[in-house]
C-alpha cells in the first residue's frame, strides 16, 4: 500500500513539475517572441530585458544588435546608459545615510549644501530632501536642464548660481514638476556628508554590495577603468527620415547622480531583487531591525556599510520609497487601459495602481537609448527593459506583454496597438511640422534690419548666448552648448525659426523678439517647435536680454 501511495505521490510530483516547466516555458516564448516583433515593428536595433519573479531571475537575454550594420550582438551582459533609473539608485544612497543617522529626509538642504538657493528665501530654507526628490519644487517641468543638457561647459558653481533665477511656475509642493537639477543636487548632498565623491558612493555603497561589477557610475569611469579593453556598450540610434542612425551620446555624464549610470541587464536584476525584497542583500538572511530616522540636528559619522545586517536598506526607508510624496494626474488612457485610479511619485519612482496591482516604475531616456525598470511588489515580479533606440512606444508593447504573461491579464496585441498609436502620433505632428516650414522665409525680409537683432544677449541662469550676422543670414550660438548652433529662418513678425546644424537634435525653436516702440530689442524667448522635443531642451525657461542693457 505505501509502495502505492510512494509511486502515486511520484507520479504527482512529476506531472506538477512538467505542467510548471511548460507553463514556464510558455512565459518564455511569449517574452521572446514580443521582443522580436517590437524590434521589427518599431525599427529598433538592440534590446536586452531580465525578469525576477520569487527573487529568482526568470529571464536574462539579449536580443539583435548593438550597432545597426555591424555584427556584435547584444547579450545580458550588453552595457546601456539607463539614464534617469540612476535616481532610485541615488535615493538608496540617501537612504543608507537617514539609516546611519547621518541626516533625516526632513532635513533642510541648506543645512548641508549652503549655496542651494532657489526663486524665493522662503522656500529655499524649508527646502528638505523629500522635497528634492519628489519634484514638488515649484519650478516648471524639465527646469534648468538646458545647463547640462546636451554636453554643457557649465561648472558646478553655475549650476548653483542658476537655480535661483529659474522661474516659479506652481506653488511650492503643490504639484508635480519632473526636475533633474534636484538629484544633482542630492549627489552633492551626500558627497558633502560622506566626504567622498557620488561616483565613488555608488561604487562602494551599492554596486560593490549587490556584486553589480560591471555597471559604472558613468560612461568616462568606465572607458578609464577598461583602458584599452572593448567595451561591451550597445550604440544609441534615431530614426531619422526613417533611417536609422548611429549618434554620439556622453550617456549623460553630466547628469551625474541624475542620470549618469551605465549597466546591463544582468546586473540590473540584481538591482530588481534588492528592490523587491525591501533592502536585503540574500533574502531571508536578514538581521536587521526597522530603523527610525534621526531628525536634526543630525550626527555626522565615518560609515561603511555593515554587510553583517544583509541589509542595503532598511524597510522603513523601503516603504518611504514608495509612499506617495506628490500626487498626479490620472488620464483617460489609463484609466481605460490599466483600471488606474492614482498615480503618485515617491522617492525616485512613479507610483500608480495597475489591474488592482500596485505598480512602481521609472523610465530614462538619453539621445539613441530608452530605459524602463517596472516592480509589482505583491506579486514579486521586477523587469527591467534597455534598448538602443527612442522609442518608447516599444518598451510599452514589451512591458505590457510581459505583464499578460506573468499577472495572467486579459490579453491585446500590445505591439499593434503602440504601432498604429505611434505612426498616427508621428503623421499628425509631421502634418503640423510642414505647414509650419512652409511658412518660413529663408530670404524673406524681416521687419528690422538683420543688424537690430543680432546681438549678444544674457540669460541669468543660463548666461550668454550670441546672434551674429553672417553672410547676410542671423545665426545662433549658445555660449556653454557647443551642438546648440544654428541659422535663424524667418517666420513671421519678429519671430524666426532657429535650425540647429546638427539636425539630430529634434530640437528646433521659435525665437521671439520683443520690440519696443523705439525699435529695439527688449527681450528674447524661445519655444520648441516641435511637440516631441525632449523636455530637457528647456528654451521656455530663457529670458535674453541684450547684453548692452
Amino acid at each position: 500500500m505505501k509502495a502505492i501511495f510512494l509511486y502515486c505521490s511520484l507520479l504527482t510530483l512529476l506531472f506538477i513539475s512538467s505542467s510548471f516547466a511548460a507553463h514556464s516555458s510558455d512565459k518564455t516564448v511569449k517574452v521572446e517572441q514580443a521582443i522580436t516583433e517590437a524590434m521589427q515593428a518599431f525599427n529598433i536595433p538592440g534590446v536586452a530585458v531580465a525578469i525576477v519573479e520569487n527573487d529568482q531571475v526568470v529571464f536574462s537575454q539579449g536580443f539583435g544588435l548593438k550597432e545597426y550594420g555591424k555584427q556584435d550582438k547584444v547579450t545580458s551582459d550588453t552595457l546601456f546608459g539607463i539614464a534617469s533609473n540612476t535616481k532610485a539608485m541615488t535615493v538608496a544612497l540617501l537612504a543608507q545615510l537617514v539609516d546611519k543617522y547621518e541626516l533625516s529626509w526632513q532635513t533642510k538642504v541648506v543645512d548641508i549644501v549652503p549655496e542651494f538657493q532657489l526663486y524665493n528665501a522662503f522656500v529655499t530654507n524649508q527646502f528638505t530632501l523629500i522635497d528634492l526628490l519628489s519634484h514638488r519644487s515649484g519650478l516648471g517641468y524639465g527646469a534648468g536642464d538646458l545647463i547640462i543638457w546636451p554636453q554643457r561647459n557649465h561648472t558646478e558653481k553655475d549650476i548653483y548660481n542658476g537655480l535661483k533665477h529659474l522661474p516659479q511656475t506652481s506653488a511650492f509642493r503643490t504639484e508635480f514638476a519632473y526636475n533633474n537639477l534636484m538629484y544633482i543636487i542630492a549627489g552633492k548632498v551626500i558627497e558633502k556628508i560622506t566626504q567622498k565623491s557620488w561616483h565613488k558612493n555608488i561604487q562602494d555603497r551599492l554596486f560593490k554590495p549587490l556584486g553589480m561589477n560591471n555597471s559604472s557610475a558613468n560612461f568616462s569611469l568606465l572607458t578609464s577603468s577598461l583602458s584599452n579593453k572593448k567595451i561591451d556598450i550597445a550604440k544609441p540610434h534615431l530614426l531619422i527620415k526613417e533611417q536609422l542612425t548611429v549618434v554620439e551620446s556622453d550617456y549623460l555624464t553630466n547628469f551625474s547622480s541624475a542620470g549618469s549610470v551605465i549597466s546591463n541587464v544582468h546586473d540590473m536584476a540584481l538591482w530588481l531583487k534588492v528592490l523587491l525584497n525591501k533592502g536585503e542583500l540574500n533574502k531571508g538572511q536578514s538581521n536587521e531591525e526597522n530603523v527610525v530616522a534621526a531628525t536634526p540636528p543630525f550626527i555626522k559619522l565615518n560609515w561603511e556599510i555593515d554587510t553583517s545586517l544583509n541589509q542595503l536598506y532598511s524597510k522603513t526607508q523601503a516603504s518611504l520609497m514608495w509612499h506617495p510624496h506628490i500626487s498626479r494626474k490620472v488620464s483617460a488612457t489609463e484609466v481605460e487601459q490599466d483600471n488606474t485610479h492614482f498615480s503618485a511619485y515617491g522617492l525616485g519612482w512613479f507610483l500608480k495602481d495597475f489591474h488592482g496591482m500596485k505598480l512602481v516604475h521609472h523610465s530614462g531616456g538619453i539621445r539613441g537609448m530608452v530605459s524602463r525598470v517596472l516592480l509589482v511588489p505583491e506579486k514579486n515580479i521586477g523587469v527591467v527593459i534597455l534598448t538602443n533606440q527612442e522609442s518608447n512606444a516599444a518598451i510599452n508593447a514589451i512591458y505590457r506583454e510581459i505583464f499578460e504573461a506573468y499577472l495572467d491579464l486579459p490579453q491585446k496585441n500590445w505591439i499593434a496597438f503602440y504601432q498604429q498609436q505611434e505612426q498616427k502620433q508621428l503623421k499628425r505632428e509631421l502634418n503640423r511640422l510642414r505647414a509650419i516650414e512652409k511658412r518660413l522665409i529663408p530670404s524673406g525680409s524681416s521687419p528690422l534690419n538683420l543688424n537690430h537683432y543680432a546681438q549678444t544677449y544674457i540669460d541669468k541662469w543660463y548666461g550668454e548666448i550670441v546672434i551674429n550676422k553672417e553672410n547676410n543670414k542671423l545665426r545662433m550660438r549658445f555660449s556653454q552648448t557647443s551642438l546648440l548652433k544654428g541659422e535663424l529662418i524667418y517666420y513671421q513678425d519678429n519671430t524666426f525659426v532657429v535650425r540647429w546644424d546638427d539636425r539630430t537634435l529634434n530640437a528646433d525653436a521659435y525665437v521671439k523678439f520683443s520690440v519696443t516702440q523705439h525699435g529695439d530689442i527688449s527681450e528674447v524667448t524661445l519655444k520648441p517647435v516641435s511637440y516631441l522635443t525632449d523636455f530637457s531642451f528647456d528654451f521656455e525657461d530663457l529670458k535674453l536680454i541684450p547684453k548692452t542693457h
